[in-house]
């Protein structure tokens, strides 16, 4: 008689499953976002990112403690200044609120990764990432802010850093102005296929970066495209990026795995806040149950082809790796 196939041969029980298991998710995938504000005794709360906080710099050593306790190598920071102009002068200042984080962070653990977003949305008056002339963010004046943020990050002693503007050859201007400076070993991580999401709302309040006219589809790109995420992470790495991104990380997993099957690059993918958000809020009315929820997500992920993953769930994910 003919014989039935039965892969649940396969699934027959945990030790089987784990040892053929295609795609593993590790805590050493995971960067973690972290906020920082002026002022002295901060731990607040981020409403729009529920046990997500904005910290002022003198209450980091308990955070970045727990951290490495989990086992996150890495963080990602963002700064809110407290003046902002029109140019973003606060970003690149050798005293803004990021550059004393960076030097605070590495007093506290000199090995965890340090990565720092380079943008100026959160630093300008009008909220967008470049220099406004005639209502329009222009490309090219854009280039040189956008590279003094990354020199002066590198100076504060970031690993790594991470543009996510979207004004085309910041890339070059970034790797040109660190190389000049003697910060060759700095890496870059290039936000390459940022999209122009909705999926971006609560970071926005978190970040207070919402600009106060027009949007960002003139810079950040239309969701609708896959072909030109390939050519712009094409430039990217022709520029120098060392790490390429796709943002927003869930709805786009098409966009991951087309840039694997690509590029032998290292790929990060940003959970955004959008994504998190929906999670807590149908995780309190009790509609889906959380860890499998986020596991099954950040999973699909690094199936898909990402090696980095930047997720505001990246404390309980470490906690509940740590179950499995």
């Amino acid at each position: 008689m003919d014989l039935i196939s039965r892969p649940r041969r396969l699934r027959t029980n945990k030790a089987i499953r784990s040892l053929v298991r295609e795609t593993v998710l590790h805590v050493d995938d995971l960067i973690y976002p972290l906020f920082v504000v002026e002022g002295e005794g901060i731990k607040e709360e981020i409403e729009s990112l529920e046990n997500n906080y904005h910290f002022s710099i003198d209450m980091l050593k308990d955070e970045i403690k727990e951290i490495v306790s989990l086992g996150i190598k890495g963080v990602i920071l963002f700064g809110l200044p407290t003046k902002k102009d029109p140019y973003g002068s606060e970003a690149y200042s050798d005293d803004g609120i990021v550059q004393r984080a960076i030097r605070e962070i590495k007093k506290i653990n000199k090995d965890i990764l340090v990565i720092t977003d380079v943008c100026m949305c959160q630093y300008t008056d009008h909220g967008h990432c470049g220099i406004i002339q005639n209502d329009y963010v222009q490309n090219d004046m854009t280039l040189e802010y956008i590279a003094k943020i990354a020199l002066s990050h590198a100076k504060a002693g970031a690993d790594m850093v991470a543009p996510s503007d979207m004004m085309d050859g910041r890339i070059r201007a970034i790797r040109e102005e660190l190389d000049h400076n003697g910060f060759e070993e700095v890496s870059i991580m290039a936000y390459s296929a940022k999209y122009a999401s909705a999926f971006y709302g609560p970071f926005r309040a978190a970040a207070h970066s919402t600009p106060s006219f027009g949007d960002r589809k003139t810079y950040q790109m239309d969701p609708a495209n896959t072909d030109e995420a390939i050519r712009e992470v094409e430039l990217d790495i022709e520029e120098g990026a060392d790490i390429v991104m796709v943002k927003p990380a869930l709805s786009y997993l098409d966009v991951v795995r087309r840039v694997k099957e690509k590029f032998y690059v290292p790929i990060a993918a940003y959970n955004v806040s959008g994504e998190y958000a929906m999670v807590k809020a149908a995780s309190e009315r009790g509609w889906i149950d959380e860890k499998g929820i986020v596991l099954e997500k950040l999973l699909s992920m690094k199936r898909a082809g990402a090696g980095i993953i930047i997720t505001y769930h990246a404390k309980d994910a470490a906690r509940w790796l740590r179950e499995e």
